[in-house]
Parts: structure tokens; sequence; C-alpha cells
């Protein structure tokens, strides 16, 4: 708009030349020049020496940047670098005599040199880790920087960032840097062509035999030899990849194997037992022992891994459909055990995550078959949160066939091979880069047209930025994730010299494009409380609905699954607020929360009942498949499971995916059961303020999974959105 122009012919003549004057920025885009960034960043200054802007401010200002755009109209003709441009500024704001503002403006400038220097500087990284900074210890919820095998991978991915911030390309890094986007995981990719997360084919694998290491695997004879070897794929799975794996269906994956069981019971009932009668009573009986003890010897096994980044794996187990006798005990072992808890404390496992199928005429309705599993999964989820649930119509019509996330919430598209089966195991995700819609919204200054214009611009970084992450994958070999790509993870078993590309292109891998702070966005426009307001709904879906248009178009050009992705923010809660509230400073409801709030989730501020929460979010994840879930928040459950019935129930033909947020913190020296006050840096115990993790249980949601944020002090974005959830928890 060139708001600092004056009305003189001459002037007119400057704006037509600088119209066709691109600016080269540092990382070789060209964009049109625009003088309203000049005076954007003088105002900031002014506003930043003085604390307001002062009167006759505007009018110097507008006079510095017509005298800049007048040098450049004379002395460039086609285009200008950014840092000749920052130089005409300061010298015209020394010339004006503007000192005060001069300074500002060149202090603003070297700080953003710096930061940009010091993010790929090792050395500056190392010395943050060394002081146990918290923005990088504690940047994993999962992640304990105490032990040895941790800090060796936190030491590690400091030096993968920085070679990685390189890598890319310079735009995209750029825009990372300064928190426009957040391209993912760099601790591990580009510097590595890792993929993110899975559905591993344990189907495959078990059934086929595997090799781990130097030993060839064969298929298991027993349900406890498949319970292991489904622990050891995990370890080896989580160890060549760096995000959360599932296994999808596995009271049905190992029903077949606890038939062997049986079968071996039985063959030993008729040579032992003379009454042919009770043959079958004894080798079920035997069989259901045997499916407890290695389900618990599974949830063991898995909070007790340690994979080679030296954190717990992000597991999940899908379960809930299967109909059989044997397929119904493995569910009410994984239930049963997860109530039991881990130790003589009995204390809530973190891993692996629980998801259980409602399905109508299987589980759903009090006269379904396995109605009686839907209730201990009831009382389950009261008393371990776990488990989520997915209700099964849903999750189909949303994602075009069934199946559990692979990890958190990161959903696989439907897709058919060339045999015109329907494939979910065996599939992975190659990676989320998340775009920062809240600032848009600040950047576009209240004026929606500019929104879209600025939304447009992004995206256009973001396209490069999944593109780099798809190309970057391909280079890999199969050599160098063995487990992945050769012994039947990833399905296909390709040998050392087949492309890996197979197994990602033609839509068979998804891309994730990652958004945060709906919330913020719509509060930009139309104020804190518009959740009730259905032209600022309609305007928050039309994002989403333009991310889904955008990501279709990119998926039917490169080949590949554009998804878009409702990202778990965690520590980016914190990383983009934070940088937002340095850019345009404390703002009510956006930044002065110090938080962002996840995806297209409700205010957690404003205690709308379960029912209220679900109607409110229904309507976004038709544009957002590739990854969603909704939660709902409660007081104590564990004495009216039929209260969380009535929610999942509602549920059910309006979302696909659904968590339980209710108090299970356990004070092991007073014997409090309920919800811990949130303390600055933890949680204490609101009868005897215990603190001290060895005594207290305190589990807490992290954005998808559940953490332990006593043990390992979360960064202060997740801490203070999971603080005003606690605070603001509705009671009824």
């Amino acid at each position: 708009m060139m708001k600092a122009l004056a009305q003189s012919q001459d002037i007119v003549q400057f704006q037509t030349k600088l119209k066709t004057i691109k600016v080269i920025k540092r990382d070789g885009r060209s964009v049109d020049f625009d003088d309203d960034k000049i005076y954007a960043a003088l105002m900031k200054a002014e506003k930043k020496i003085h604390g307001e802007i002062r009167p006759l401010a505007e009018e110097r200002i507008q006079r510095v940047v017509r005298l800049v755009d007048q040098e450049i109209a004379e002395r460039f003709s086609d285009n200008i670098k950014i840092y000749e441009i920052q130089n005409i500024v300061e010298q015209t704001l020394l010339d004006e005599r503007e000192y005060e503002l001069a300074e500002e403006y060149i202090h603003y400038r070297t700080q953003r040199d710096f930061s940009r220097r010091k993010a790929t500087d090792i050395n500056v990284a190392i010395d943050k880790l060394i002081h146990k900074d918290q923005t990088v210890v504690n940047e994993n919820a999962n992640k304990d920087s105490d032990v040895f095998n941790t800090q060796r991978d936190l030491t590690a991915g400091i030096v993968g960032k920085s070679i990685g911030l390189q890598m890319l390309p310079p735009h995209v890094a750029n825009a990372h840097q300064k928190g426009d986007i957040h391209y993912h995981d760099l601790d591990y990719h580009p510097y590595t062509p890792m993929t993110n997360c899975c559905l591993i084919d344990f189907k495959g694998m078990l059934n086929n035999g595997f090799k781990i290491g130097n030993a060839e695997v064969e298929s298991p004879k027993s349900i406890q030899t498949a319970a292991a070897q489904i622990s050891q794929i995990i370890a080896n799975v989580a160890s060549s990849q760096y995000g959360g794996c599932s296994a999808d269906r596995i009271d049905e994956l190992l029903a077949p194997f606890a038939r062997k069981n049986y079968e071996k019971h039985l063959r030993d009932a008729r040579e032992w037992i003379e009454d042919e009668a009770k043959h079958d009573a004894y080798a079920k009986a035997k069989t259901s022992k045997d499916i407890y003890d290695s389900m618990q010897s599974l949830e063991y096994e898995i909070n007790t891994l340690f994979t080679s980044n030296g954190q717990t794996p992000f597991t999940s187990f899908g379960f809930g459909l299967g109909t059989d006798w044997f397929a119904r005990e493995i569910q009410k072992s994984i239930l049963q055990i997860r109530i039991k808890g881990l130790g003589q404390e009995n204390r809530t496992a973190i891993f692996p995550k629980l998801i259980f199928t409602i399905k109508d005429g299987l589980n759903l309705r009090e006269t379904d078959p396995n109605y009686d599993i839907k209730e201990l999964a009831l009382e389950c989820a009261t008393k371990r949160m776990y488990p989520d649930i997915l209700n099964y119509e849903k999750i189909t019509e949303l994602t075009g066939s069934f199946k559990v996330p692979m990890g958190c919430r990161s959903f696989l598209q439907g897709w058919k091979n060339e045999q015109g089966e329907d494939v979910t195991s065996g599939r992975m995700n190659l990676g989320v880069v998340t775009l920062n819609l809240p600032r848009i919204a600040l950047e576009s200054e209240g004026d929606v047209t500019r929104f879209w214009e600025l939304l447009e611009e992004r995206l256009e970084i973001m396209e490069d930025a999944l593109l780099y992450r798809v190309d970057r994958c391909k280079e890999a070999k199969p050599e160098n994730a063995p487990i992945l790509y050769m012994y039947g993870a990833f399905g296909d078993r390709l040998n050392k010299q087949e492309d890996t590309d197979q197994l990602f292109k033609n839509k068979r891998a998804t891309v994730s494009l990652g958004y945060i702070g709906l919330y913020e966005v719509a509060t930009r426009f139309y104020g804190p409380n518009w959740e009730g307001n259905a032209e600022a709904k309609n305007f928050t879906l039309s994002i989403l609905k333009n991310l889904k248009e955008h990501a279709d178009a990119w998926g039917d050009k490169y080949g590949y699954h554009f998804s878009v992705y409702s990202t778990p923010s965690e520590s980016l809660t914190d990383r983009f607020c934070r940088l937002d509230t340095e850019k345009f400073g404390v703002i009510p409801d956006i930044t002065d929360k110090d938080y962002y709030t996840n995806s297209f989730h409700y205010d957690v501020r404003k205690n709308p009942t379960p029912f209220e929460k679900l109607d409110f979010e229904k309507d976004y994840p038709q544009y957002c498949s590739g990854g969603f879930i909704h939660y709902c928040e409660y007081p104590m459950l564990q004495q009216n499971p039929k209260a969380l019935e009535a929610v999942w129930d509602y549920s059910y033909d309006k979302i696909g995916y659904l968590g339980t947020n209710t108090p299970i913190d356990h004070c092991y020296e007073c014997g409090y059961e309920g919800d811990f006050n949130p303390t600055e840096r933890g949680f204490e115990c609101p009868n005897c303020g215990n603190r001290d993790p060895k005594t207290c249980d305190v589990v807490k949601r992290t954005c998808g999974y559940l953490g332990n944020p006593q043990a390992r002090p979360m960064v202060h974005g997740r801490h203070k959105e999971i603080s005003s959830r606690v605070k603001h928890m509705p009671q009824g």
C-alpha cells in the first residue's frame, strides 16, 4: 500500500518504479519491494524506545521512508539485496539525526544476525546442554536428560540440527529460524534420511519371520514368544526412525498364536486327563493364564525399553474388534493389566498408548456381544486415562478405511495396492512441517484479505519444505535401516540395491502439513469469545479447507500423500508463542498466555461441557484427516464410569478419535488420589505438599501421549498449557 508516499508527481514516479523492483532476501528468494515493512520496523523501534508512539512520530518516520524510497528508486532499477536496503535505512536515520531510532534499528538487525548465526553454531547449543537449558534438555517429554544415552543423543542432535539447517533450502531454514514455520525433528532429519512414524507390519513379520542383528527369527509357536518378538521389533524400529510406532488390531494379530497355546494344552489334557469333558476347560484356563502373562510381560518390556536415542519408544496398541474367544481374552488382559498398574506401587504405565475401538453391533450397546469389554475399557480409562477410543464408522468415513493412528495421532489415508487390496500396516509418514497460523493473523493486522495473501506466501514455503522431506527420505538405502526396508516392518522386503521410494510413492506414504493455533487466529479477528460466532467458526474452517486444497493439489502433482495434520505441538506451543511475543509484544488472549492452543481445540480456559466441546470440534477433522484427536476433561471419574460412557456414546457418530483427561495422580506419602496442584517446576500433592517423584505418581496428558511431568519437567509452554487445563478443568 505504500502509505508513506506523498502526493507529488515525483513521488508517484518513484512509486511506479519501486513496484518493479525485487528484493533479494538472504535465503535467495525474490519478493516484491514493500516499504510498509520499513515503516512497520521503525514504528516498532519507536515503541520499543518510548513505550508508545509519540506525537509526530508517524510523520517523522514517514519522511524517513520517503527518503529511503527515493534513494532506492534513483540507485536501483530491477533488484536490490536486503542488506542494501538496511544500509540505506540506517544511513538515512543518521542523516536525519534520528539517533535513537538508528541505534534501536541497528541493534535489532544485529541481534537478528547473531540469532541466525547462533542457531547453527554447535558450541552455543552444546553450552546450553551442559548448563541444562530447559529448551534443550526437556524439549521432548519422553526423554530423561539425566541418563548417559540420552545425553549422548542430545549431543548428537545438536550436531544434527546444525548440519540440518545448513542442508535445508535457505528460505526454508530461514522461515524455521524466524518462527514462520517449524521443521520438526531437525535433530534427526534431514541430517539423516530417516522416516517419521509408522504402522509396523507385525502380521507379516510374525508369520514370515524376520532378522534382527545376526539372528534369523522364525515364526513364533506361542503367544509368549510372539509378544517377546513384538517388543524386540518395536525396539529396533524405534531406533531406526524418530516417530511413534503402532500395532494395529493387536488382539486379532495375536489370537492365532494364542490358539497355538490352546492346541498344545488341549493335547496335554488329552494325554493326562481322563475326563474328556474337562479337556476344553483345562486348555482354556491354561491359555488364559498364558495370554495374561504374555500381555503383562509385553507391558513391562515396553516400559523398560530404551532405544538408541535414550527414550522409551512411543508405542500405541489398537484393539477391540476381535470377536473369537482368544481375541476377547487378549483384550481383557490388556485392560486388566493396565488397571492393575506397574510394580508394587501400581503406578500408571505410560506406554503403550492403548486405543480401544468401538463398533455398533460389536461393543457399543448393552446388547452387543463384546459390551462387557467396553465396560472394562471404561473402568480402565477412569483409573489410567487410557484407553483412548476410535469410533469405527467415523474413522472409516474420515480417513477412507479403518486403522489406528501411527503413534500419537497421525492417520494414514485409505490406500490399495496393485491387487486392489486395502493396505494399512507397513506404511509410514515422512515427516511434519508446522505452520505458525497465529503469526499470519498478527501480521495481517485485522485485514482478512492480507491474511489470505500471507497464508499463500507461507504455503509456498511449506510446499518446498515438505517436498524436501520427501526427497531426503528417498535417499535412504535399504541397508540404512534393515528392520524397516529389508526385514518386513514396512511390508515389502527390499534387497540392498532396490529403491526405497517404491515404498513411499503413489501416495503409499504420507507427509504432513501441520498447523497450530486456530483459536488465536480467530481471536485476532473476532475477539477471545468467538466459539459461538458462526462467522468466526466458518473462518477457521475455511482456513483448514484451504490447507487441504493445497495439500491435495501437491499430492496430485508429486505423487505422495500430503496430509493436513493437527500437530501435537509439545514444545512448539511455547516456541511459536515466545517468538511472536518478541515480535509483536504481549497481546491479550493470544501471546499473554505463554502458549498457543493445539490445532482446532476449544480454548481450555472456557470450561465447556464435554458435549459442547465435541459439538464444537466435530466439524474440523474432515479437513485434517492426516492427524487429529479430541480430548474431554473431567473431574475424578473412578466412581462414575457411566458418566464417561455417556460421552463416549454421544461421540460415536460425531467424531473419530477421543481421549480422556481425568485426574489420576496418587501420593504414596498420605494416600491422596486426585489432581495434584501445578507449580512452576512440577506438581505437588494438595493434601501434604509432597513433590518427590519417588513417592508420588503424577500423570498428565502431554499433547498426544501421557507423561510424567513430575519426573521430567516440561518446557515452559507445555507446562503452562497443562497447568491451565488443570486450573480450568470443568467440574461437571
